[in-house]
């Protein structure tokens, strides 16, 4: 619904018992259900943006082999750091409001800056997805100047698409618990349903509240400070 749902459920894999790194790769099973889901759910809702959306996917898809290679050679402990730094940095850039005009810019014809932007937004999702939808909507925000439904539409049809590289990746190393991320991925569709059907009505201030109060109290525990 507003994106950073990686940002509970990486830490829940970590709490039932995986090891981080193999709780890493089983998200993906995670976020591959989840965001397929959105995109036909949104497609259902005449909402789609396929050869838009894949222009700019391309684009992510060199940094998230990269950021996966990265990711299933990184030690277990230090992932976890690294995740409890980067939430506590996603909650307080999801209070950051964003100024947008939509429909100032054209998709077609994105800034430059975008491109490596892009890049990047690719190499953190092969890295450790967590928070990676906050990100993009950042980004296409801010840069292409799309509306908070729009912004969701690009946004699960570009995650869904960097995802699959980094998926295949994390399988080759063995770093994938099938049956904890195929239970997990059950609830990420109805999920992923009824946020795709409800987004442009719901009030984003009391999604992202919650979100926020919630990761910021799992990035301390992550860091040991409770």
């Amino acid at each position: 619904m507003a994106g950073g749902g990686s940002v509970l459920t990486l830490p829940a894999l970590i709490y039932i018992g995986l090891d981080p790194n193999i709780a890493n790769g089983t998200n993906r099973i995670f976020i591959l259900m989840q965001n397929l889901t959105a995109v036909v759910a949104f497609s259902n809702e005449k909402m789609s943006y396929f050869k838009q959306s894949f222009r700019l996917a391309i684009f992510t898809i060199p940094g998230a082999i990269i950021g996966a290679f990265l990711a299933v050679k990184i030690e277990g402990e230090l992932f976890v750091k690294i995740l409890g730094v980067v939430t506590i940095i996603l909650s307080l850039l999801m209070l950051a409001p964003i100024k947008h005009k939509p429909g100032v810019a054209d998709e077609n014809h994105p800034k430059f800056i975008l491109y490596p932007l892009l890049f990047a937004i690719g190499f953190y999702g092969g890295f450790i997805q967590a928070g990676i939808g906050i990100f993009i909507m950042f980004v296409l925000r801010s840069i292409l100047k799309f509306d908070l439904v729009k912004v969701n539409v690009y946004k699960v049809f570009i995650a869904f698409i960097f995802t699959i590289p980094a998926f295949f990746i994390f399988i080759y190393h063995g770093q994938i618990d099938w049956g904890a991320g195929f239970v997990l991925g059950l609830g990420s569709i109805l999920g992923a349903w009824v946020s795709a059907k409800v987004v442009s009505k719901l009030g984003e201030k009391v999604v992202k509240a919650v979100l926020v109060v919630s990761s910021l109290l799992i990035a301390l525990n992550l860091l040991g400070v409770f």
